[in-house]
């Protein structure tokens, strides 16, 4: 019974309007799948979310009307070929719902409509639990500080005894001077101990520089476009 899932309701390249129906219904329905599982934990505009629903009827079409046809599948990949898709540049996960969803058309479009559904709920469990799961994000507890200090406070060694006090490690970044010379704007990228008070630290910090500008923040992520 199981392995009936792994056969093809299109047999030698030929199929009818009850094969196309629910080749075409369940493209759909895997991609349905794909988008809501994508919008769980990523923002998601309408355009694409659409476009990841109805990506495999799409190509699910086109598999179905190429198959066994040699001709047709060489003019279709030179029409393919013409398209260019000029848009800014995607993250992972959006070429990743995409060629998803292309695979599941591929799949619906050769009649493994079973294959199809079976594959797209693997890959969205499996993305939905790395998601919620927080796989790869960056530690909480990195941050960028900022420190100014007025030209005649020596910086170095000045606010030790209380890096040491709030945060597990801490590295200068960068250090440069501004207004007109007049004040040092310090950069470290510092990671802090566990459930500290930022605003202790801050208001600690303050009476060390005299009161000027100070602010901590997430470190910015590197953006993962292809």
């Amino acid at each position: 019974m199981f392995n009936n899932i792994f056969n093809s309701i299109i047999t030698n390249g030929s199929f009818t309007g009850g094969t196309l129906i629910a080749a075409t219904a369940i493209a759909l329905l895997c991609g349905l799948i794909i988008a809501v599982t994508y919008m769980v934990r990523n923002k998601c505009s309408q355009s694409f979310a659409v476009t990841l629903v109805l990506l495999p009827a799409i190509v699910e079409l086109v598999i179905i009307l190429v198959n066994g046809n040699i001709g047709a599948g060489v003019a279709v990949a030179g029409a393919f070929s013409l398209v260019r898709f000029r848009s800014a540049a995607g993250k992972g996960q959006e070429i990743t719902g995409i060629f998803l969803s292309m695979a599941a058309g591929l799949a619906t479009g050769m009649g493994y409509v079973g294959v199809a559904v079976l594959f797209t709920i693997l890959i969205c469990a499996a993305s939905l639990m790395l998601n919620l799961t927080h796989f790869g994000q960056n530690n909480d507890s990195v941050r960028v500080l900022h420190i100014t200090v007025p030209e005649n406070l020596d910086y170095e060694g000045r606010f030790d005894d209380l890096f040491g006090k709030y945060l597990k490690t801490y590295e200068y970044e960068s250090v440069k001077t501004t207004n007109m010379g007049s004040l040092y704007k310090l950069t470290l990228n510092v990671t802090l101990k566990d459930k500290v008070s930022t605003k202790e630290f801050m208001d600690e910090l303050r009476t060390r520089n005299g009161n000027l500008d100070i602010s901590l923040q997430r470190a910015t992520q590197v953006v993962d476009a292809l």
